[in-house]
């Protein structure tokens, strides 16, 4: 316990007493290279730390970290190892719009449903829309 009391008690303070902090806004702009440099070391820590608490404590953060290990598609067609559609471009009347959300029960065709999936998820997602002239 000793070594962290004398960082804590001694260095750290002896460390922050060195740097180059100006006492105004403008004192900033008067800082020399050598002076900035002496910084980066503080300020890679601070960073450092606030990152980690963002991530800690954030539930915007943590829904991100949760959401990596999400599959895009969640139910169509799990069986296959590809999802895959072709169309004949004669086929298709006026237009069609195919679904890129992965969540239309219409599937491969868009039923609106990237509306609940953007609101959701924050996500702008939408169809692909084919014409045909």
């Amino acid at each position: 316990m000793e070594p962290i009391s004398h960082v804590v008690k001694v260095s750290l303070p002896n460390y922050l007493s060195g740097l180059p902090i100006p006492n105004s806004f403008l004192g900033w702009f008067k800082l020399g290279v050598r002076d900035w440099l002496s910084l980066i070391p503080f300020g890679a820590a601070v960073a450092g730390v606030t990152y980690v608490t963002y991530v800690a404590f954030c539930p915007v953060a943590k829904q991100w970290v949760v959401k990596k290990n999400i599959p895009i598609n969640p139910s169509i067609r799990k069986g296959e190892g590809k999802v895959v559609d072709t169309f004949d471009i004669e086929d298709i009347q006026d237009k069609a719009a195919f679904c890129r959300c992965w969540r239309s029960k219409k599937f491969p065709y868009c039923d609106g449903s990237h509306g609940a999936h953007n609101k959701g998820t924050g996500d702008n997602v939408g169809p692909v829309v084919v014409k045909h002239k």
